[in-house]
């Protein structure tokens, strides 16, 4: 597969991804008062842990890419590790949204990186179709992460900035596996760059709305 081959069938699958998603809602819901009372920390700190936990997220899913373009034989160590960091960070809302909640957001997370397995397959074989199908699916889900966020905290993650946020997150995404299948190296590194700052600003929001929900269980 070219390179020019590759561009044009990432365009129409992004085309066809943003025709086809604009409605879709989530149904899982989260529910701050079910959360135990979480032992008082700082706004710093929680901040340093969930930038932690999303760096960890983007650095694993890159490990994949590579190995994955690569046909590397650390790829099921790297899609583990990859998929632990979901119950890692499910695991990091529950003192704040519940048990049940942590475990919801582990759920849609797996199935974040688990549909990316399907982009990544199409793209490499050059499946024009399956490509906007796998596309389609995980905008989807990305769609009902950014819904069950906006639930839990709609005054501080309003529904269209958290879908704005994750759109943002597999459009880089997308960009760097598409880059490195490619062997554009220098994009391929300019691509991560991208979606590693915007996963900190990601986290950041998230840490920000967390304090400004509850300032009541965090130090001054």
């Amino acid at each position: 597969m070219t390179l020019r081959t590759t561009r044009r069938l990432l365009a129409l699958a992004l085309a066809t991804v943003a025709a086809t998603t604009a409605g879709t809602t989530a149904g899982a819901t989260a529910r701050s008062d079910a959360a135990p009372q979480a032992a008082r920390t700082t706004p710093a700190a929680l901040d340093q842990a969930l930038r932690k936990l999303w760096e960890d997220h983007v650095t694993w899913t890159r490990m994949v890419i590579v190995s994955f373009a690569a046909d590397l034989p650390d790829l099921r160590v790297a899609e583990a590790r990859l998929l632990r960091n979901q119950a890692d960070i499910g695991n990091a809302i529950k003192p704040y949204y519940g048990a049940a909640a942590g475990n919801a957001l582990t759920k849609l997370l797996r199935a974040h990186i688990l549909g990316a397995v399907p982009v990544l397959e199409a793209a490499k074989a050059g499946r024009k179709a399956a490509l906007a199908r796998a596309l389609k699916a995980w905008y989807a889900n990305a769609d009902q992460i950014a819904a069950f966020l906006s639930h839990a905290n709609p005054a501080h993650w309003p529904l269209a900035t958290m879908r704005q946020m994750m759109h943002r997150h597999l459009e880089l995404t997308t960009r760097e596996a598409v880059a490195r299948l490619g062997a554009r190296w220098s994009a391929d590194v300019a691509a991560y760059d991208a979606v590693h700052r915007e996963i900190l600003e990601m986290a950041d929001m998230l840490a920000d709305g967390i304090v400004a929900q509850l300032p009541e269980r965090f130090a001054a």
